[in-house]
């Protein structure tokens, strides 16, 4: 499966197209932010859908360019679907699928434009020689909904996608910002911590043989951040995933977790949704099952995969059936917001700590070995600041 695939499977993409109108009118102008205008339409015609990404060589106050598309295509309507931040301002088009892309003209007065982003790829930029503020792209008409093109909102790094795993990270910009996000304080604790309990997850999940034994059914787990740009998918408050999927996607039978982080970036809530069974609820203390759904034991939910519990210092229990019991837990302060600890079979075994430099594409994984200074590791991840994609 291709990146621009795998991150399209996580955006939730649609399997099939959605049979929307097409409109009459020739090249139209961008609808100002909040309104909901789109162009007439001809009536059962099926049409694609496209995002772009406008960002900003240096951040401002948030404004709205001038767009204006071809004869054939339209915004699709909503505010969540034109949207400025103080780096960016991204937008959705629909019309015939155009695979070859079409032609789309900007202007910006008083804003230079530093690249477009569409999925995964910068698209070339073709400047106006005579006005500064005016430019183009080829913009590719390709995908069957809207959310299909959630990866171009996002900026993600997979640093393992392979049997039993699917293991993204997420690069928060508080420049970067949109839908409810904007009316909060920017989660500065919980972005950063997020980070270093993805990367000790990881770690739990492939030391404890967890990863491979999901490999070996046709599973995966699912380990992710939250992200703060996406009005298309309202992630919020702050929340991670380890979730199990009884098969390769989340249109297999899942137990999808999310752990609520506190200020502190401390975990106090699990809200797990499980197939067939709705949300059930874990604080700190109340151990969460994750099963298999292979077979009719425990009610119909299969074998169990292993427990999950909210420790009193805001870190987690990760059990195996068959043991040794893993933990993430706090760091030297107390805290997950500087560095988390792990232990394996109640002992100290490692620590990390993680350091995003989400403005030039650079993280940095630092590992200690508690017990075995051989453990001792440190990793450089280079990705596109705009895009995730490693390097």
């Amino acid at each position: 499966m291709s990146t621009l695939s795998r991150r399209a499977l996580v955006a939730g993409a649609s399997a099939s197209g959605l049979a929307l109108a097409l409109p009459h009118s020739a090249a139209v102008a961008e609808p100002a932010a909040g309104t909901a205008e789109s162009a007439p339409a001809a009536p059962g015609a099926a049409v694609a859908y496209a995002a772009f990404r406008l960002v900003r060589l240096r951040p401002g106050d948030p404004a709205v360019p001038e767009v204006t598309l071809p004869e054939g295509y339209e915004f699709v309507p909503g505010d969540r679907y034109h949207v400025a931040s103080r780096a960016e301002y991204y937008s959705f088009v629909r019309g015939p699928a155009a695979p070859d892309g079409i032609e789309v003209s900007v202007r910006w007065p008083g804003v230079t434009v530093a690249a477009v982003v569409h999925m995964d790829t910068r698209l070339r930029l073709r400047r106006d020689r005579a006005g500064r503020h005016r430019f183009a792209f080829t913009l590719p008409v390709t995908q069957p909904s809207a959310d299909a093109n959630q990866p171009t909102l996002q900026i993600w790094s997979h640093p393992d996608i392979s049997p039993g795993m699917y293991y993204k990270l997420d690069h928060n910009d508080p420049d970067r910002v949109a839908g409810p996000w904007t009316t909060v304080a920017w989660p500065a604790n919980q972005a950063r911590s997020q980070l270093h309990q993805l990367v000790a997850a990881h770690r739990i999940l492939v030391d404890s043989g967890l990863k491979a034994t999901a490999a070996a059914k046709g599973h995966r787990w699912f380990v992710a951040g939250f992200e703060t740009n996406n009005t298309l998918h309202v992630d919020n408050p702050p929340h991670w995933h380890i979730s199990y999927n009884s098969g390769s996607d989340f249109n297999s039978p899942t137990h999808n977790t999310h752990f609520w982080l506190d200020a502190e970036a401390k975990n106090f809530y699990n809200g797990m949704d499980v197939t067939g069974l709705g949300r059930l609820r874990h604080y700190v203390g109340d151990p969460a099952r994750l099963y298999d759904f292979a077979g009719d034991a425990n009610g119909g939910r299969g074998e169990l995969v292993a427990t999950m519990t909210i420790r009193e210092d805001g870190g987690i229990d990760i059990a195996p059936p068959a043991g040794p019991v893993y933990a993430l837990a706090a760091g030297r302060d107390g805290s997950l917001i500087e560095e988390v600890t792990l232990l394996r079979d109640g002992r100290p075994w490692l620590r990390v700590a993680t350091e995003d430099r989400y403005r030039v594409g650079l993280m940095t994984l630092r590992t200690r070995g508690l017990s075995h200074p051989a453990e001792n590791d440190f990793t450089l991840l280079r990705y596109d600041p705009l895009t995730g994609v490693l390097v």
